[in-house]
């Protein structure tokens, strides 16, 4: 008898796994890359990709935790970027239950599926796209979302002639992510026309870092740790010494010079100061003045501008040290710098742990955690709110941001 076309997948995944050594939730997941939006619920668990979305169903409870989106597809993006989102619920803008509009609920479950599936009008629900390697860049967005407000994160405003004005500044500005822009029909007079330059962190923020004998920590190699054009630089570093006061964020940090990266993504930071006893990274805001003194065990310095970063830190592995949280898979290695070229190899992992055979606990010997954050932009909130245009920056869109504008400026 003919083996069924199903089984004969399944063997071969099966042994493609064996071959490749790939081991985790991540990969009994794999989800299908198949096609866009449905209206019916289908894409099938274990053996396929589903970047399908599936319009008014819930995947009611598991939920991880939930963020705002000003649609599914940026859900899903965050759902994918999430250590453990393995599916989603969306509130799509013409809910009218209540208003939870733009609420993008992140979950999970151990059986790695939805525990039941609802009719319910107004949200779409989908998969993570972990599995999709095909999908995992960052996408290009250049929808303008019309009557929608991305609230907070503003670093700086200014009057333009239009939405595609502020759109284009948003891509040039080295710090801009997305933007609200103020029509000429809002109901106050005295703001219209302005465009509010937003930011939130392209650079990976380690939860917990702390000293941890028998472990070695690191991070990708092909990590992006910065959206910024031109030519690569470095920034200025202060080894012991100190700038007190001005703090405007503490933040873990493996190194100065991560830190320092910290700091260059951040519009307010204008010096830091970095503790290397404990990994405490300050981020510092006055651009009056900058006073130092010694202090032996910090390194202090100043951000780049308008360059690309030097990225030599990203080699530098961290004996003795655990990057605790954010883990989307683990396996067994032999050593360090296996785990460190698989984070490297692998385009969700950002940074990772290993632990050596002489660590302390046997349930952690020779096993390497792979780790990521979201890094996606992501407003803090999305409200519905008449004559307000949003929308992201097109740093990654090349063509668009060396002047073609043929495919930019949609309006949803």
């Amino acid at each position: 008898m003919k083996k069924s076309v199903s089984k004969v997948l399944t063997i071969a995944l099966s042994r493609w796994m064996i071959q490749t050594r790939v081991r985790g939730p991540v990969l009994q997941i794999l989800f299908a890359c198949s096609t866009p939006t449905s209206m019916n619920p289908t894409p099938t668990l274990i053996s396929e990709c589903a970047q399908e979305l599936i319009e008014n169903v819930d995947f009611p409870g598991s939920d991880i935790t939930f963020l705002y989106s000003p649609d599914a597809r940026h859900c899903q993006q965050l759902c994918t970027e999430h250590p453990s989102c393995l599916f989603f619920t969306f509130v799509r803008q013409d809910w009218t239950r209540d208003n939870r509009n733009f609420y993008c609920y992140l979950k999970s479950t151990p059986s790695l599926k939805p525990k039941v599936r609802t009719p319910l009008q107004g949200v779409t629900s989908g998969f993570s796209l972990k599995n999709c390697p095909s999908e995992l860049e960052q996408p290009c967005r250049s929808q303008l979302y019309k009557n929608v407000d991305f609230l907070g994160a503003d670093y700086k405003s200014l009057f333009t002639s239009s939405d595609e004005e502020c759109h284009r500044v948003c891509t040039q500005d080295p710090h801009c992510r997305f933007f609200t822009f103020v029509n000429d029909a809002f109901r106050l007079s005295d703001i219209r026309y302005k465009c509010h330059l937003k930011h939130s962190w392209s650079v990976p923020r380690i939860p917990v870092i702390k000293r941890e004998v028998g472990a070695v920590s690191g991070f990708s190699h092909k990590l992006q740790i910065t959206q910024y054009f031109g030519p690569v630089c470095q920034g200025k570093l202060l080894l012991n010494t100190d700038i007190p006061g001005h703090d405007i964020d503490k933040l873990p940090a493996a190194s100065a010079e991560h830190c320092q990266a910290l700091c260059s993504d951040r519009p307010r930071c204008t010096y830091f100061s970095y503790n290397s006893d404990n990994f405490q990274c300050y981020l510092k805001g006055n651009r009056d003045a900058m006073v130092t003194r010694a202090k032996v065990g910090f390194t202090s310095g100043i951000p780049v501008h308008f360059c690309q970063m030097d990225d030599s830190w990203l080699q530098v592995s961290h004996g003795g040290v655990s990057f605790e949280g954010s883990d989307f898979r683990s396996e067994l290695m032999d050593d360090p710098d296996t785990c460190q070229r698989t984070c490297t190899t692998d385009p969700l992992c950002q940074f990772y742990t290993y632990f050596n055979k002489s660590y302390s606990n046997p349930d952690f010997r020779r096993r390497c955690y792979l780790k990521r954050v979201i890094t996606a932009p992501a407003p803090p909130e999305v409200k519905k709110y008449k004559n307000l245009v949003s929308g992201f920056s097109l740093k990654n869109w090349t063509s668009i941001f060396n002047g073609d504008q043929s495919q930019s400026g949609s309006h949803i």
